[in-house]
């Protein structure tokens, strides 16, 4: 059985753990170069005034080297800028009169107290915490180097793409009464909705 190839995102959309469930091997892009605009520094929630941008500032080349290209796993985060207590906070605000965030919280907060210096660290630890919420087995592999032609894989890497419009199926959702349905956000936004059925609805879709 090919195995699927994905890039790690931060608290990636509904779409990419779709993926992770599937009876499938799983490898994880390592050795990608870095791009901007993608769900590897953001992640989207459902917050009181609709959809909310979470954006984790990563440092960058001087000037100097910027027509240089960067691998994913070398972006450093920026740490002068307060984004993890900005970013739980915004997660409280939004959830925290959801179904489940009470039974979540206590695993998800300690992301956002640890000190990070990598990206790509911080966002494996995300992708554990989700395994260990949704008590989930997924067995997975890193690439030792890249690929531009996937071809022994299923190549799902363009799920990183933020700017691609996916559509799922409905749940119910906190603010859904005063913006409707917001399709295909952060896991986050489902596992705080759906808790445990959390895991049934991603096997459901197609």
């Amino acid at each position: 059985m090919q195995e699927i190839l994905l890039h790690l995102p931060y608290f990636g959309p509904v779409s990419h753990f779709r993926e992770l469930v599937k009876p499938a091997g799983i490898c994880f892009e390592n050795e990608d170069n870095y791009q901007k605009q993608t769900y590897r520094n953001r992640m989207y929630i459902y917050g009181a005034n609709g959809k909310l941008l979470l954006n984790i500032p990563v440092k960058h080349l001087p000037k100097s080297k910027q027509r240089q290209h960067q691998k994913y796993r070398d972006i450093k985060i920026e740490k002068d800028l307060k984004w993890q207590k900005q970013h739980w906070k915004s997660l409280k605000s939004a959830y925290q009169t959801s179904p489940f965030f009470e039974f979540y919280e206590y695993e998800i907060a300690p992301l956002y107290l640890k000190d990070y210096n990598f990206l790509m660290d911080f966002n494996y630890d995300c992708f554990d915490v989700i395994r260990s919420c949704l008590q989930l087995e997924i067995d997975f592999k890193k690439t030792e180097e890249y690929f531009n032609d996937a071809n022994d894989f299923i190549d799902k890497r363009d799920l990183i793409n933020a700017k691609k419009n996916i559509e799922i199926p409905e749940y119910v959702q906190v603010f859904q009464d005063k913006f409707g349905f917001l399709s295909n956000l952060s896991i986050l936004d489902l596992l705080f909705n759906e808790g445990p059925n959390t895991t049934n609805y991603l096997k459901s879709l197609k």
